[in-house]
């Protein structure tokens, strides 16, 4: 597992007196795996293997297996949605967004899903807490506007310094 730099501690110009080092995981074994689910997913549909994989990650909080869930019609609204590669896909999406919830990874998830223009060009959603009023407190507001064009922006622009140092190099689309 890489080291990283945890913190410096400066005690002179250009001198540091300590370098304190500490493990940093660059991916998770539970995004490994649905990975492999979601890629196996779209190359074949479903199959026992992505819902071992899927069923590799619920299991380790006690959540009981994809399959059970999703044919049980007390438990499932869509009963058998999981038989289908739609059905598969919109459930390996769902525990993504669970499973790795706050760790960085949705907004790339969006962008590889082609779902961008649905998610990004929204206007941006806030509480209003700077009101003296207690009914003007707390209410949802737009604080912002986004925006998110299709197809420009599921690529980022090559930096121009990259362009001058590479004169083969073509700008990705709409940049």
């Amino acid at each position: 597992m890489p080291r990283l730099v945890l913190t410096a501690v400066f005690t002179g110009p250009e001198e540091y007196s300590t370098l304190v080092y500490y493990p940093w995981p660059i991916i998770r074994f539970a995004e490994l795996w649905l990975n492999y689910a979601e890629a196996l997913n779209e190359y074949s549909g479903p199959s026992q293997e992505v819902y071992d994989a899927l069923n590799m990650v619920r299991s380790r909080s006690f959540v009981p297996d994809v399959e059970d869930v999703w044919s049980d019609p007390t438990l499932a609204k869509t009963v058998d949605k999981h038989t289908t590669k739609e059905g598969l896909r919109e459930i390996i999406r769902q525990e993504r967004s669970i499973e790795l919830a706050f760790e960085g990874n949705r907004y790339y998830d969006v962008r590889r899903w082609k779902e961008g223009a649905k998610y990004f060009a929204e206007p941006v959603k806030g509480w209003s807490v700077d009101e003296s009023a207690l009914n003007k407190f707390y209410v949802v507001r737009d604080v912002g506007q986004r925006s998110f064009i299709t197809p420009r922006d599921y690529q980022h622009p090559i930096p121009m310094d990259e362009m001058i140092i590479n004169s083969n190099l073509v700008q990705n689309p709409g940049w």
